[in-house]
């Protein structure tokens, strides 16, 4: 080959990697990448790997009425595998790396905990849709489950008021969900008049298994003659031996009901739920809720699914909430762009899947009903109580650090914990 036909071939070699570069970047610019952070192993597997198919599903339903802003949403899926510092890690790497517009995931408070200074750091916006304990508020972070007091504290007045309960065992996985939530219980069932002597707490390891002593501790703290009743923030794989071990002991729950807030739907699959009839959990949403949008979600969810026996649960419609409050401040904003959303998102009200609606809120939680379901013998939940919607409180008014603090994330406030006595910010909010 000559030098000439080599530089030829070389130019050529330059302009079509050029081209292929450049349409390689106009196909990335086509598409608006979306964060999905769930664990698809370890402990958190057995509730996490459903909120990643439901986020597959709504980025799939999206695209289907077109996509946003005129581009195809684009899913990217990573495995944190219930390795709380790996959040953290996939976090940043969702960011940095794949350029993510926002992320949907996390369900431990632990795993939120470790990526709040990720997005914070990075501008980067995360929907949380799992209940938690309260006590933060971020710029970064929506908060679309349940806090405290639309969920907690509700519950525990349910069994006061319906069912009597004069004694209560605090009963939870040993990470800062549970020891935050049960500190606020506490505070409210003392401030109600239950002696502290009638309340006992409990922690237990994640993926905890061997619950005949735990559980033999509450059948005897529950002899004494008082109504008694277990408040469970149980949460992950550690939920199906306990139920077991219940039933294996006899506790029904018309001698010692207990409530759960992190057992569904999801986790009753796994399990024979005859023994634990009547039992109840306290969400937001059920499978069971009567409503033209819940059957068309469900019905969408068995098709994408491909198995009509896939159930729904609340955290699910969480999901379903923050993903769709998303998809409108981007259309309002015109823009992905953080700060701009952040602008727009506030106020933004989207369907729930209860024949409602959800707001966002100046405080980035939601508003929803609180809804108290009883286990029934297929695994679903009979709703036995349901308010009208309650807006989240981030800082609880139970405990003497946070009574005085709101939050508030419009400007010029733009203060995650402001003090009302003070009339001052306290810093970043987090």
């Amino acid at each position: 080959m000559n030098l000439k036909s080599y530089v030829t071939g070389a130019a050529l070699g330059l302009v079509m990697a050029a081209s292929a570069a450049f349409h390689g970047a106009a196909a990335a610019d086509d598409t608006i990448k979306v964060g999905v952070l769930h664990s698809l192993s370890g402990t958190m597997a057995i509730s996490e790997t459903t909120l990643k198919d439901a986020m597959l599903m709504l980025i799939d339903e999206q695209n289907k009425k077109g996509g946003l802003l005129g581009k195809k949403l684009e899913a990217v899926v990573v495995d944190p595998a219930s390795d709380w510092p790996l959040f953290a890690e996939k976090a940043r790497e969702l960011i940095e790396k794949d350029k993510v517009a926002a992320v949907f995931g996390c369900w431990t408070s632990s795993s939120r905990k470790s990526v709040l200074p990720v997005f914070e750091e990075l501008n980067s916006l995360l929907f949380y849709p799992v209940q938690y304990e309260g006590e933060e508020s971020s710029r970064n972070i929506f908060y679309t489950g349940a806090a405290p007091n639309q969920q907690a504290i509700p519950a525990v007045d349910y069994l006061m008021e319906k069912e009597g309960v004069k004694r209560f065992v605090l009963e939870g996985t040993d990470y800062v969900y549970p020891r935050t939530t049960n500190k606020i219980l506490e505070a409210y069932l003392v401030s109600k008049g239950i002696p502290k002597e009638d309340i006992i707490v409990n922690y237990t390891p994640f993926g905890f298994s061997d619950w005949q002593t735990e559980v033999s501790k509450i059948k005897e703290f529950g002899s004494s003659g008082k109504k008694t009743a277990v408040v469970s923030t149980i949460n992950g794989d550690a939920n199906v031996p306990f139920y077991k071990e219940l039933g294996n002991q006899g506790i029904k729950a018309t001698d010692i009901p207990v409530v759960a807030f992190s057992v569904g739907e999801e986790e009753l699959a796994g399990l024979d739920t005859k023994p634990l009839v009547g039992h109840l959990a306290a969400w937001n949403y059920f499978e069971s809720v009567e409503s033209p949008a819940n059957k068309k979600f469900i019905k969408e969810w068995h098709a994408f699914t491909k198995n009509d026996k896939r159930v729904t649960n609340d955290p699910m419609e969480a999901a379903y909430i923050g993903f769709n409050a998303w998809v409108k401040a981007v259309q309002a904003a015109g823009t992905t762009d953080t700060d701009k959303v952040l602008d727009s998102i506030i106020g933004t009200t989207v369907p729930n899947l209860s024949g409602g609606y959800a707001t966002v809120m100046p405080n980035h939680h939601i508003t929803k009903p609180v809804l108290i379901g009883e286990i029934q013998a297929d695994g679903q939940f009979e709703i036995v109580q349901e308010t009208s919607a309650v807006v989240g409180d981030e800082w609880s008014d139970f405990l003497p650090d946070s009574k005085d603090l709101i939050s508030d994330w419009r400007k010029p406030m733009n203060c995650g914990n402001f003090n009302v006595a003070t009339g001052k910010c306290g810093g970043k909010g987090s």
